[in-house]
């Protein structure tokens, strides 16, 4: 039988590219997203016993993106109740290694520390509690970083403008060539969102604006056409930026 694997791969990425194109689909699988979020759609799922609080089509695509480019380290922004954590750990599990995820927090509360300290993954997580963006934060990622490791940033705190902007410019520049940069919640950016009540976020004060602020500074990042183009229900549309550059 013929082996069609390449093929297989090529036309995914053709197929991802049309439906990029498609404006009218993206426009309702928005507006499903907006509707779904009355029901806190996100938080009703879990990855081996911690909530994720993530749609799964973007958990899907983070593992893709974690097995095809094999980070060391996986930094992320937000710890919340702690799933998406012991999601990135048990994919570094699978790869073998000593990879290690860490995750950065201004409050982590005792009970869901508690739940990731006891978690069988915990070996391969550290917590940092602490304002992402104060100097001595970085500080403490930044010596969790071993020499030559690669880098993956997912940011997923604080999702004002300022504060997206100020995590981009102190933590993209860890994010190594080839490894990727998430820039989550996105979507609160779209038109769509407009709909939504959350906070102060605005049509001009989300993680959006602030990313298109940081690459207008920056060509290390590219946005990914393929992740970017086939997640059709995401979080962060636009978000997945893939390190084209050396610092």
């Amino acid at each position: 039988m013929r082996d069609d694997r390449l093929e297989f791969e090529d036309e995914k990425r053709k197929r991802a590219a049309r439906l990029a194109e498609d404006r009218d689909l993206l426009h309702r699988a928005a507006n499903v997203q907006i509707d779904a979020a009355a029901h806190n759609y996100t938080y009703l799922w879990s990855w081996l016993g911690l909530p994720i609080v993530q749609l799964p089509p973007d958990v899907v695509a983070l593992q893709e993106i974690i097995w095809e480019t094999k980070p060391d380290v996986v930094v992320e922004t937000g710890v919340a109740r702690g799933g998406s954590l012991v999601f990135f750990a048990s994919i570094l599990q699978m790869l073998g290694g000593d990879g290690i995820v860490v995750g950065v927090d201004i409050d982590i509360r005792a009970h869901n520390r508690e739940s990731i300290e006891r978690h069988p993954l915990a070996h391969r997580i550290r917590l940092i509690e602490g304002s992402s963006v104060d100097d001595a934060t970085v500080e403490r990622v930044r010596a969790l970083i071993p020499a030559g490791a690669r880098v993956m940033v997912v940011l997923d705190s604080d999702h004002s403008h300022a504060h997206v902007l100020a995590e981009l410019r102190r933590y993209a520049p860890f994010v190594t060539p080839g490894q990727f940069l998430v820039v989550a919640d996105t979507g609160l950016g779209i038109p769509e969102a407009a709909r939504l009540r959350v906070r102060d976020w605005g049509p001009e004060n989300n993680p959006l604006t602030a990313l298109r602020a940081y690459l207008a500074e920056t060509d290390r990042f590219q946005a990914d056409p393929f992740y970017n183009g086939k997640l059709l229900m995401t979080s962060s549309p636009g978000g997945y930026l893939r390190c084209v550059a050396v610092t």
